[in-house]
């Protein structure tokens, strides 16, 4: 659908004229999606500290031209990168997604609106440092809080109804579109601006998801959200220099987003954008695995409990049955060799076999140290998966949004022990209250990998009290986290 414009009687799309309203004049009072924020942002930032770990990761970082300096540019935390904005929003945003560690959105599209975090923060930390150089008054990070609630909500208000990885599209696409529009709220872009960034990410080319998928899972799948900051922080910046737009780069017949790349069908929505996303967002708290696979680790790693108390092991099961929903089979159900880590945390028989076998899941787990245990392929192949329908249907209701999982095991000598189901995961909104201690042990765990203890202790006390932090000007909160 298209509306026309009050002045000018240009037809534009109204599903980037929603998303520019949203952004630019839609206040967020909401104090859960504020206080679900800080977490958010805690947890998002330690994500990205514990993937400087990998060289995979950090080989990736840094300017692309070697010795380039940019003055008041944009830092990269637990770093000692400062970079121009697009190319730091590359680097953050690589660093968050690596592991698969950060929150999760599931609809009929997936995906982690933390990812957008890459962009909101080299924006607004070069925006800051370049108006402190100018005796201006810097961003403060209460901006970053709002503008991560906004980008969670324009990303997963879309995802509820539309599935783009049926189409064969990745979903960074909405990151894409999400972190463009924020970025240029945050670069102060008027609303025609906004609107011809906005339109520039639908036109945008898009990433296809075989990357994640068999017979091309692969890296790429680590640094495709840091791509998509990267380019929307990019797109945000062509349109500041008063470059056009498509007004129906959506519908346009033939030539549009909706005919080219999306069956000819239109966008359905369920819901206003508001701040539902940010106050129902899924953490990954204990562990970093695909966020289909949570309630059968949780399951599993209770199962392998169980098997200790009886004197048993691993080797003593015959069989494993999943029941599980149907987003789960369709995405990480795999059988054969797994080639990669990659490959190996979008598997939930991989998921499932690490714990009962070691009694732990972390993400050193899918490196090739661990997966060479013969062990786990042999686990692998005796575990099947079926669809329960009713919990499809849980996880599709919006009241309940739950990702339940079942594990029957079945022994050699005959007996099966007690199906353990888990319905929702440490990291689901119904679990806030027991999760959120547990996500802040997890952001203290990833700091202390990266600072020493006083630079440690500082940034808690900086990160413990929401007011503190929320009126902490961006470019001295970023300050706190380099090395």
């Amino acid at each position: 659908m298209a509306v026309k414009t009050a002045t000018k009687k240009t037809i534009i799309d109204k599903v980037i004229t929603d998303i520019v309203d949203y952004v630019t004049k839609y206040e967020v009072k909401s104090k859960s999606a504020y206080s679900t924020a800080h977490y958010c942002l805690l947890d998002t930032l330690g994500c990205g500290l514990e993937a400087l770990e990998y060289p995979a990761c950090t080989k990736l970082l840094g300017p692309i031209v070697p010795g380039t300096n940019v003055p008041n540019g944009a830092k990269v935390f637990g770093t000692q990168h400062q970079l121009d904005p697009v190319h730091a929003a590359f680097n953050i945003g690589t660093m968050i997604r690596w592991l698969d560690f950060n929150d999760t959105w599931l609809a009929a599209e997936w995906g982690h609106p933390s990812d957008n975090l890459g962009a909101i923060l080299a924006v607004a930390d070069w925006m800051s440092r370049t108006a402190v150089s100018n005796g201006k008054k810097p961003l403060k990070m209460r901006d970053v809080l709002t503008a991560m609630i906004k980008a969670h909500e324009i990303q997963g208000c879309i995802a509820l109804e539309n599935s783009f990885n049926k189409v064969g599209l990745d979903h960074v696409v909405l990151v894409k579109v999400a972190s463009t529009a924020v970025a240029a709220q945050l670069l102060g872009l008027d609303r025609e601006s906004t609107i011809n960034a906005v339109s520039l990410a639908w036109v945008d080319g898009q990433s296809l998801r075989t990357y994640r998928h068999a017979p091309n899972t692969g890296s790429r799948k680590s640094w495709a959200a840091g791509d998509a900051t990267s380019r929307a922080v990019r797109l945000a910046m062509i349109a500041k220099t008063g470059e056009m737009g498509y007004p129906t780069a959506l519908t346009a017949k033939t030539w549009g987003f909706y005919d080219v790349s999306f069956k000819g069908k239109s966008f359905k929505f369920q819901r206003n954008y508001g701040s539902y996303v940010m106050e129902n967002v899924l953490f990954k708290i204990s562990y970093p695995a695909e966020f289909h696979s949570q309630t059968a680790v949780e399951a599993a790693m209770a199962i392998h409990n169980q098997l200790k108390k009886l004197g048993l092991n691993s080797d003593h099961i015959k069989n494993i049955t999943i029941k599980t929903h149907e987003a789960c089979i369709r995405i990480i159900d795999k059988k054969g060799p797994l080639k990669n880590p990659a490959d190996r945390d979008h598997c939930i028989q991989y998921m499932v076999a690490v714990p009962l076998i070691f009694g732990r899941l972390t993400a050193y787990d899918y490196e090739d140290v661990i997966a060479n245990d013969v062990r786990i392929d042999q686990l692998r192949k005796k575990i099947i998966c079926v669809e329960n329908k009713s919990f499809t249907k849980d996880y599709h209701d919006p009241k309940k949004r739950s990702i339940a999982n079942a594990l029957t095991v079945e022994l050699k000598n005959g007996k099966k022990l007690t199906e353990v189901k888990v319905d929702y995961p440490i990291g689901h909104k119904r679990r806030r209250k027991e999760g959120i201690p547990l996500l802040v042990s997890k952001f203290k765990t990833n700091l202390a990998r990266r600072f020493p203890t006083k630079q440690q202790n500082r940034i808690i006390a900086m990160c413990n009290n929401p007011k503190i932090l929320a009126n902490t000007p961006v470019n001295e909160f970023v300050d706190q986290f380099i090395i």
